[in-house]
């Protein structure tokens, strides 16, 4: 397993981020406990949850894993605010001071810790000034609760902002972005991960495998697999194109010739890329969970990756993942984007 640095910050983490989502929902406890000291014992020493995740189920799933045997102590635990904790309380989520703290405590409780190393914004809101925000995880910092802190899905310019915002008010600044990035949507390539090489900003990718999509268990001819994707549109009503089986059909051959999986080549593609720190895994099983750790051992040639960028093109999109991942920057009375 290969560690790189947690963007400009000496924080060392493996190539391959441990992601939780399934963990508490479609994974139980006994099974995602396994699977966490499964990945932790083959190098994976970074794990990413969200207070959103099962209702809160996978942090308090992953601080029972953790709590055992030392392993916190040598576990990079990241974890995310921002969406709905309460529907019948306004001030339950988003990105105000008060919500942060208060969603800040209760993940500290679940993951039993008394830190977070890093606590990440899971998505921007554009009715709270960054400055109000910023302070309160400057604060969090200096009490000693938070290592370090980054952002889900900002745009390049928000990110830009927030570093200004830190810089002129002397606050702690983000390390990392976590967006949505494969080959099936290239679209972070044409601003944010630039942005973010310029700036020293860590980029963790989430859904390396577009929900699955990227596994080749889904054929041009027989969408019929269970999955995310069965019957050829997600879980948000999103089509597959003729585009997209294009990428597909490309990594499956490319996986065929070296004598690894699709996903282990989608996976392994994603942590090549420039600027790329650790794309986030998110097994829902065991044998998915070996198999993504298998991408670490599989490296492409000049050769491999010019027959990926042939089918997908940098900074292009096979299908609208990044920009549909996008819409939830809440605005003062207009709703959603």
């Amino acid at each position: 397993m290969e560690y790189r640095n947690l963007g400009r910050t000496g924080v060392k983490v493996s190539q391959l981020c441990l992601g939780t989502m399934m963990f508490g929902r479609r994974t139980g406890e006994a099974d995602s406990i396994e699977m966490i000291e499964h990945a932790l014992d083959a190098g994976i020493n970074f794990v990413d949850t969200a207070n959103a995740y099962a209702a809160g189920e996978s942090e308090r799933i992953v601080g029972k894993a953790l709590a055992k045997d030392g392993r916190r102590q040598r576990t990079v635990l990241a974890t995310k605010a921002f969406l709905p904790q309460d529907q019948n309380d306004p001030n339950a989520r988003g990105l105000s001071r008060r919500h942060l703290i208060m969603a800040c405590e209760d993940s500290l409780r679940r993951l039993k810790t008394d830190w977070i190393d890093l606590y990440q914004l899971h998505r921007a809101q554009a009715d709270v000034p960054i400055d109000e925000t910023l302070r309160a995880l400057d604060d969090l910092i200096r009490a000693g609760k938070v290592r370090y802190i980054g952002t889900s899905m900002f745009a390049a310019w928000k990110i830009v902002e927030a570093l200004w915002a830190s810089s002129s008010l002397g606050l702690n600044r983000f390390v990392s972005e976590q967006p949505t990035f494969h080959l099936l949507d290239r679209t972070a390539e044409r601003e944010v991960l630039p942005a973010a090489r310029s700036f020293g900003i860590a980029v963790i990718p989430w859904g390396p495998l577009c929900g699955g999509l990227l596994t080749g268990k889904y054929r041009r001819d027989d969408q019929s697999a269970e999955g995310r994707w069965q019957g050829g549109k997600d879980n948000f009503d999103r089509p597959v194109t003729p585009q997209a089986f294009d990428v597909i059909e490309a990594v499956v051959a490319v996986a065929k010739d070296k004598g690894c999986t699709p996903s282990q080549i989608a996976l392994a593609w994603n942590a090549a890329q420039p600027g790329i720190t650790a794309p986030i895994i998110g097994p829902r099983t065991m044998e998915q969970l070996t198999d993504n750790l298998g991408a670490a051992a599989v490296e492409l040639t000049t050769e491999d990756a010019e027959r990926l960028d042939r089918a997908a093109p940098p900074m292009s999109a096979s299908l609208k993942y990044y920009d549909a991942a996008m819409g939830v920057d809440f605005r003062p009375n207009l709703g959603r984007w």
